[in-house]
């Protein structure tokens, strides 16, 4: 499950690099991506399991730290240089300068998101299940294999098409991605062989619920900017929107394959 990410990075990085209105639309994608697994998933899943006050308290609890960090770690100014800066540089120096300016700005929100969907805890709990289900039998082992496989699809392509943009390099971008899976098997080393009888279920929770909350507010804050400035308000709506339904067929699919006592 190590390379689940893999396929999204493919299918993000088989074409050229994007121009400004494509990033804009893939970002507006990604961000429909990340906000329906923080609400539809993390947040969801916190609430149910230690009620509406505590699983809430979390979830803002992310936000607010993120928007701590942001405050603490600025982002870089990389504004688009209006009509006046590009009259003044000729229009070759100054294309390339602007393109120079967006990848910079793009690179924040790959960095972050490359790290809340990869490398926190979001990712450990599905290595969790699978190895769980694993345990019940082959049949249900595969069955839950396949559905995280399909679910890590759309996280590749989040991951794998700012970082394509940012960098213009295939190789860069496939191998983020594809290292943005290791939270899984690092899931399953640390639940199989650490603590397997230690494991605090509420605390589990909670901590989702926070990385819920980091999730929504990164998106709020960094990406869907980006796409709104990109794509337009309006294309960037509608690709938000497409991703949310994306994102929410993969966690149906994953919901329909987890036994009942793995998804209760």
């Amino acid at each position: 499950m190590l390379v689940c990410c893999s396929p999204g990075a493919l299918l993000a990085i088989l074409n050229r690099a994007p121009n400004n209105k494509t990033l804009g639309m893939l970002q507006g994608f990604a961000t429909g991506l990340m906000l329906s697994m923080s609400f539809f998933d993390l947040a969801y899943d916190a609430v149910n399991a230690i009620g509406f006050l505590k699983g809430n308290l979390w979830f803002f609890a992310g936000a607010m730290l993120f928007s701590t960090i942001a405050d603490i770690f600025p982002e870089p100014d990389c504004n688009l240089a209006d009509e006046n800066d590009k009259q003044t540089v000729g229009e070759s120096i100054a294309g390339k300068q602007l393109m120079v300016r967006h990848r910079r700005r793009v690179i924040f929100s790959v960095v972050v998101t490359a790290i809340v969907a990869g490398v926190t805890l979001q990712n450990f709990p599905v290595g969790t299940a699978a190895f769980l289900g694993t345990t019940k039998g082959f049949r249900v082992g595969l069955n839950l294999a396949l559905a995280i496989a399909l679910h890590y699809i759309p996280e590749g392509i989040s991951v794998a098409l700012p970082a394509y943009f940012a960098t213009n390099s295939k190789w860069q971008a496939f191998k983020l991605a594809t290292l943005s899976g290791f939270a899984e098997p690092l899931g399953v080393i640390i639940v199989a062989y650490l603590f397997p009888s230690n494991l605090n279920p509420e605390i589990l929770e909670g901590l989702l619920g926070l990385v819920g909350g980091v999730m929504a507010f990164l998106t709020l804050y960094e990406m869907l900017p980006l796409a709104f400035e990109y794509a337009g308000r309006k294309d960037a709506v509608k690709a938000v929107f497409v991703g949310m339904a994306f994102m929410s067929m993969s966690l149906y699919f994953i919901d329909v394959s987890l036994p009942k006592e793995m998804s209760a």
